[in-house]
């Protein structure tokens, strides 16, 4: 027997599941901020003559991208609730899960964001570096005022890439029982018993937002016609 579609639960959930989006954007927007000014750190430690520096940073980025993102936000959902109780005196029992679920996320994504950003950074000519602290600036003004802006603007499309793989992954903070817009899809398709129609909702939903970022990428990788 077919299979009947019943899509009328969709209408009245919508709040619901706005709700959710809003979780799902409000962990990507702070993993993607945390993320790049946390990453840009890490590169330049990297890139640094430091050893320990190098040693820490390279460190950090290979234990990170060596784990599954799942299994780093399962830790912190158990590592976090009690270091805050510890540390503020926060009652049992306080929900803490978004504040894990954010710090999951802003350390693991930082570790793709440095890897993206050294390559940047080592995409801009030697010389220019060199040229910039010729003409009196220090190493920390010509990183900052000469090397940075050129190397963002070419890791620009690579950056926004990444930004479309973290929204997508936000749905595995399932593992913390947050309600984001996977999870709320989830719950009310489990609820309505129409779970098929939510979840391809849901898949449609998330093909729009990410192939519409996914054709800026494209447009911005394409090369500018010199007039």
């Amino acid at each position: 027997m077919a299979y009947e579609f019943d899509w009328s639960s969709i209408p009245n959930s919508l709040p619901f599941l706005a709700e959710g989006m809003l979780v799902s954007l409000e962990i990507t927007f702070t993993a993607l901020v945390v993320g790049m000014v946390w990453g840009t750190l890490l590169a330049v430690m990297r890139l640094s003559a430091s050893a320990p520096l190098r040693w820490f940073a390279a460190g950090y980025v290979n234990l990170f991208r060596a784990v599954p993102l799942v299994m780093v936000l399962l830790w912190f959902f158990l590592v976090i609730p009690q270091l805050l109780t510890t540390f503020f005196n926060l009652q049992p029992g306080t929900d803490v899960r978004m504040v894990s679920a954010l710090v999951g996320f802003a350390l693991f994504e930082s570790a793709y964001y440095a890897e993206i950003i050294r390559a940047g950074i080592q995409s801009v000519p030697k010389g220019q570096l060199a040229a910039a602290t010729a003409l009196g600036l220090s190493r920390f003004q010509a990183m900052r005022l000469v090397v940075l802006p050129q190397a963002l603007r070419n890791m620009v499309p690579l950056l926004l890439t990444q930004a479309i793989v973290l929204f997508q992954d936000t749905s595995l903070v399932y593992v913390s029982a947050l309600a984001d817009f996977f999870g709320a899809a989830y719950k009310v398709g489990d609820r309505d018993g129409r779970l098929v129609e939510l979840l391809l909702f849901a898949g449609a939903v998330y093909f729009v937002l990410c192939f519409a970022l996914s054709r800026l990428v494209q447009a911005l990788q394409k090369p500018r016609v010199q007039h």
